[in-house]
């Protein structure tokens, strides 16, 4: 069974940063495909970042050049890294585990098939 846990979340003004974690218990981040999503009230859950086992990232354009997307074998973790942070960045996080490699299709929700309880994340103008 899979399990992953989010971490990082808070609270921000415009401009600042923060890491999320994501720790995977029962699956290594080495093997096929990770994402973080997000969803903000009386939305829809978004793509945000996705990463594939050979490295390769995917990104939202709404995040491209601000956000990072990264994972540490060693410790089994997922971060995302977010820069420059905007009022509209403010929604609840999710990490997602696929067991396939979805490369192609990374930001379509159905294709994952963990997810953790998500962390939140506020920002501020």
């Amino acid at each position: 069974q899979v399990q992953l846990v989010e971490s990082g979340g808070g609270s921000v003004q415009a401009g600042g940063s923060l890491r999320l974690s994501c720790a995977v218990y029962g699956y290594s981040v080495s093997m096929n495909f990770m994402g973080w999503f997000r969803q903000a009230p009386g939305k829809e859950r978004e793509g945000v970042a996705g990463i594939a086992n050979d490295g390769e990232t995917k990104y939202a354009d709404s995040v491209k050049g601000r956000f990072a997307i990264s994972k540490d074998k060693f410790k089994n973790t997922l971060y995302l890294q977010m820069n420059s942070l905007l009022p509209e960045d403010t929604a609840m996080y999710y990490c997602a585990y696929a067991t396939w490699d979805i490369r192609s299709a990374w930001a379509r929700r159905s294709n994952y098939n963990y997810w953790g309880q998500g962390t939140q994340v506020t920002v501020s103008s």
